[in-house]
């Protein structure tokens, strides 16, 4: 069977336009598998009290990334946070978390370098939360303060309340509790220390005579009366 060259013509056409298609294909695979900075994000998050910065790849083709992440202030200094980290991305998408203590309304340059693929920074920058990360509450109740006793007195240091025996008994040395001397023994001590004895003395002599005349007067009347 001959071919003619109209034949021939038509088949070269028909691979021609079949090979064109295929690179296209190709073509267009290629760039879906290729890395881009869009396939990349940032977020500020919170692991309890704690901040975390986390950098995700969607990136479907797996190519290997490092990302870096940078604090900047008002003034636009950067700060680097950390060390670089690895990251290979997936068409679910892969995550790096970087420990960060920020604060609210923050800024932060998160940049990406993927081969010869990606050397750019995601756009926007980061910007954080208003509100900072709160602190856990304690679940466990804190009891109530014991309070403390109050010292007794120490034996030692009490002075003990004197009974009624003990308080109406002195001792024999003590002033005013002397024991009172004897009747005789005052008229005594009295009669030698008073300085009028020799005139008591002399009166109760005169009043002896007088006592003994009358006494002796009336026994003469008496025997006069008799004798009449």
């Amino acid at each position: 069977m001959s071919i003619t060259r109209r034949s021939a013509r038509r088949s070269v056409h028909i691979l021609g336009v079949a090979s064109a298609s295929a690179a296209l294909a190709l073509g267009v695979a290629g760039q879906a598998l290729a890395c881009d900075i869009t396939e990349f994000s940032a977020e500020a998050q919170c692991d309890g009290n704690k901040g975390v910065i986390v950098v995700t790849d969607k990136d479907p083709s797996g190519t290997p990334a490092t990302i870096t992440v940078f604090s900047k202030n008002a003034a636009g200094v950067e700060k680097q946070v950390g060390e670089p980290q690895d990251i290979k991305g997936s068409a679910k998408g892969t995550t790096v978390n970087f420990q960060e203590k920020w604060k609210p309304n923050a800024t932060y340059r998160i940049h990406v370098k993927a081969g010869d693929q990606v050397d750019e920074d995601i756009k926007p920058d980061l910007l954080t939360p208003s509100t900072a990360c709160k602190k856990e509450e304690s679940q466990t109740p804190t009891p109530p303060a014991t309070p403390k006793p109050k010292p007794k007195p120490s034996a030692s240091t009490s002075t003990p309340t004197p009974s009624a025996s003990e308080s109406s008994s002195a001792p024999a040395g003590a002033p005013g509790n002397a024991p009172s001397p004897a009747a005789g023994d005052s008229n005594l001590a009295e009669t030698g220390a008073n300085s009028n004895t020799g005139l008591i003395a002399g009166v109760a002599g005169a009043l002896v005579v007088v006592g003994g005349g009358a006494v002796y007067l009336g026994m003469r009347r008496r025997g006069a009366g008799s004798g009449r």
